[in-house]
């Protein structure tokens, strides 16, 4: 009869702890309610890490052990590592902060993202990573569809989405427009992470239209934790360890 009703309720993580509290002789001993909180945070857990994988398969991350604490803080990069620890406890999340990554090609703007998004993931939120060459691809495809303003609710419901390769091709003046009907729903309802080769102040250029470039530019930039990520490749240096 219990295991009928805790599979009605969805309950089988609390129905299979209380099957080892069954077995254990150790737990008699326990008060009933201690025994009754230890089902329940059982459940609770079992939610927890069903929500969190359900969140990692939605993130699409390339790099899905991207974690905070491999991240490399040797000198040649010039990473605080005071302000890469502060971000990861989510607070530019709860306020709806963006944080822009730049450096040269395999400086680890990717990884370190993406360990945010995991990060962010492991604190309930919900992350997307995207490129912003296949994302622009995507929308031409779609635009004109009734598929397109899905996708764009779709995207306006996730807490955390990763921009990366921004700035790689020219943006058209349509794809441009694309971008900003993106950050516009973004404001004050969710973050962005932006990695990037360019230089902040070669944006307003790489966004082809003046008016559009100062709408994009004003709602990111200004609301955003900048950090600018020096050093030799790391795709390299990995690649040498590799090898020896």
């Amino acid at each position: 009869m219990i295991q009928e009703l805790t599979q009605k309720l969805k309950l089988n993580a609390l129905y299979i702890a209380f099957i080892e509290q069954e077995t254990q002789p150790a737990y008699s001993e326990l008060p009933f309610e201690k025994r009754v909180q230890m089902l329940l945070e059982a459940e609770e857990l079992d939610r927890d890490n069903k929500k969190i994988q359900r969140l990692l398969k939605q993130a699409k991350l390339h790099e899905k052990g991207a974690s905070i604490n491999e991240i490399n803080f040797t000198a040649d990069r010039n990473l605080d590592k005071g302000v890469i620890l502060d971000l990861a406890g989510g607070a530019y999340l709860k306020y709806f902060r963006n944080i822009i990554l730049t450096g040269p090609t395999g400086a680890g703007k990717s990884y370190i993202a993406q360990a945010y998004a995991n990060k962010a993931i492991t604190l309930g939120y919900s992350a997307l990573y995207l490129r912003v060459p296949r994302l622009m691809q995507h929308l031409q495809a779609i635009r004109g569809d009734e598929e397109y303003l899905k996708y764009l609710t779709r995207l306006k419901r996730i807490n955390l989405i990763i921009l990366d390769d921004f700035g790689v091709s020219p943006l058209k003046a349509v794809e441009a427009r694309d971008l900003l009907e993106i950050v516009e729903d973004r404001t004050n309802n969710g973050s962005l992470i932006i990695t990037s080769q360019l230089p902040i102040k070669d944006w307003h250029g790489y966004l082809h239209n003046a008016t559009i470039a100062d709408a994009i530019l004003d709602r990111i930039v200004h609301n955003a934790y900048k950090i600018e990520i020096e050093g030799a490749s790391q795709r390299k240096k990995n690649a040498q360890k590799m090898m020896k």
